[in-house]
């Protein structure tokens, strides 16, 4: 009997400790056909003007407020533009991690605006491997400015806009980011056969890394097919974001006044040789309305 009961235990203690190899390997698989998902390739989603390859967080409100100065060209008399300013305050919320909606409200030309953004493919190592991440942007926006001839037959029509742009970007290193954004704004309302209703244009951006807290990044949009009408230039901004806890400081130079899509990519007037840049930022905030069930892995 003392042998039976020897010989019981240490096929216990065997199949116990073979059990527990067992789960350990396939603990090892599990880790090994996982999928890592890049995070952080834009510290928030816009660059400058432009929207990132990142999206707002699923439960997660941004709350946003972007100002532009006026030139720094007007001198000590405009002390270099602060006398002026634009300013528009908005808000980004994820319904999903890879689904945001967004609303905001620009000083200039008294805008309303509106988009919705999917991130169809997200960049990814391991069992999923996806080399960029890819979204689509639909924005629309209504000018409320009043008309400049009041007593001529107006439709609410002409105060329409709307913008369609693919994202597609890569974080090829923990320093370094690139996008490119084609683009097309229509405009129902222009001011002559000297604009088109339609402006096709292609936005390029890219993030450098400096420090943990601090990047520098940069934009451009070339406008495509025939030239800007006379007075309109390519957007090109700079600028530097700086991390603080729950917010996110956006400081930059740039010769668009509009902070909304057909603005800044059709209608931008500044000429940085004469020095018609605006000093401006961006604030971030964000709050958490919901807590996201889902965690992804970064």
């Amino acid at each position: 009997m003392r042998l039976v009961l020897l010989l019981f235990f240490i096929s216990s203690f065997t199949f116990t400790g073979q059990a527990q190899d067992e789960e350990d390997l396939l603990s090892m698989l599990e880790d090994d056909q996982s999928t890592n998902y890049v995070s952080a390739a834009f510290k928030t989603n816009r660059v400058i003007n432009l929207h990132s390859i990142e999206n707002t967080a699923g439960g997660v409100l941004d709350v946003k407020i972007s100002h532009r100065f006026g030139f720094i060209n007007g001198g000590l008399y405009e002390l270099f533009g602060l006398d002026a300013a634009s300013i528009r305050i908005g808000g980004d919320y994820g319904i999903t991690d890879n689904i945001t909606i967004g609303f905001g409200r620009s000083s200039y030309e008294k805008t309303l605006d509106g988009f919705a953004k999917w991130r169809f493919l997200r960049q990814s190592e391991g069992v999923k491997n996806m080399p960029v991440t890819a979204a689509i942007l639909a924005t629309s926006a209504i000018k409320t400015i009043k008309f400049q001839n009041p007593d001529r037959e107006n439709y609410f029509s002409s105060r329409m806009y709307y913008t369609y742009q693919l994202v597609v970007g890569r974080k090829f290193s923990n320093i370094f980011s690139f996008q490119l954004s084609p683009t097309v704004v229509h405009r129902n309302l222009i001011k002559g056969p000297i604009e088109k209703n339609d402006v096709y244009a292609l936005g390029a951006a890219t993030r450098v890394k400096l420090s943990k807290r601090i990047a520098i990044n940069g934009e451009y949009i070339y406008v495509l097919g025939d030239p800007l009408a006379p007075g309109y230039r390519n957007s090109f901004s700079i600028g530097f974001d700086i991390e603080t806890g729950g917010h996110v400081f956006q400081l930059h130079f740039t010769n668009s006044t509009s902070m909304i899509e057909k603005g800044y990519i059709a209608e931008t007037i500044g000429n940085w040789a004469a020095g018609d840049i605006h000093f401006g930022f961006n604030v971030s905030r964000v709050f958490t309305v919901r807590k996201n069930k889902k965690t992804i892995s970064n």
